[in-house]
C-alpha cells in the first residue's frame, strides 16, 4: 500500500498523467481525492475493504451507508451492465454519462462493499471530465466529512481528508452541486423510477431522458 504521509499532487489539466496516477493509486490500494463532474470526491478500489475503511474513517461515515461505484469509461462498466435487465440498461443509456447516480437492481451482488446494508441495490455513476477514459472503477463518495458541505474546489476540502489521501488530483472549481440520485431498481419488476435526491440534473431533464421507461 502507498504511504499516506507521501501525498502525490497532480493537476488534472494534464489528463493523461492524471488518469495514469489515479489508476496506479487504485491498483496499489491507495485512496485518492479527485475531481468528479460535480464536486470533489474520495475514491479507491471498490473491492479493497481496507481502503474503504480508510475513506469511512476520513469522512466519519457509517459503515452501513451505501456509496456509489464510479466509472470513467463505458467499457469499464460493461461487465456490470451485462448482468442488468433490459429496462435498467435503457435507463442507464438515457442518463449516463452525466451528473446522475443511478441506483440499480444488482442481482449478482456486484461490488458488495459499496452497497451498504442492501447488496442487491447498487449506485452507479459514469462521468465525463478530465479523468474520462481511466480504466479503474472507484468506490466513490464526496470529499467532505459527513454532514458538512460538499467541496467544489480544492481549497474547500478538509485538511484532514487531504492529508489522509495518497493522491490528490485537482481541476480548479467545479459546479458544486452533487449528482441527482435516481432509483431505477424496480423497473424490471414493473415499478417506476423515482428521485431520491434532487441534484445537478433537474427533474424535468430526468423525466425527458427517461421518457416512458418505468411509466
Amino acid at each position: 500500500m502507498t504511504d499516506p504521509t507521501r501525498i502525490s499532487r497532480i493537476v488534472a489539466a494534464n489528463a493523461e498523467a492524471a488518469r495514469s496516477e489515479l489508476e496506479r493509486c487504485v491498483r496499489v490500494g491507495g485512496v485518492a481525492v479527485f475531481p468528479a463532474d460535480t464536486v470533489y470526491g474520495l475514491g479507491c478500489d471498490p473491492s479493497n475493504a481496507e481502503a474503504i475503511d480508510r475513506i469511512r474513517a476520513l469522512k466519519d461515515r457509517a459503515e452501513d451507508k451505501p456509496s456509489a461505484v464510479m466509472f470513467f469509461s463505458p467499457l469499464a462498466m460493461r461487465e456490470l451492465v451485462a448482468t442488468l435487465g433490459s429496462r435498467t440498461r435503457d435507463a442507464l443509456a438515457a442518463l449516463l454519462p452525466g451528473p446522475v447516480t443511478v441506483v440499480v437492481h444488482n442481482p449478482e451482488r456486484r461490488y458488495p462493499l459499496a452497497c451498504g446494508s442492501d447488496p442487491e441495490r447498487l449506485g452507479v455513476r459514469l462521468i465525463e471530465g478530465p479523468l474520462a477514459g481511466a480504466r479503474c472503477p472507484l468506490f466513490q463518495t464526496s470529499a467532505n466529512r459527513s454532514g458538512e458541505p460538499d467541496a467544489r474546489s480544492p481549497e474547500e476540502i478538509d485538511e484532514g481528508i487531504t492529508a489522509g489521501a495518497d493522491l490528490v488530483v485537482t481541476a480548479g472549481e467545479l459546479i458544486g452541486t452533487p449528482s441527482s440520485v435516481v432509483d431505477v431498481s424496480g423497473l424490471e419488476s414493473g415499478g417506476r423510477w423515482r428521485v431520491l435526491r434532487e441534484g445537478a440534473m433537474p427533474h424535468d431533464e430526468l423525466a425527458r431522458r427517461l421518457g416512458r421507461i418505468g411509466h
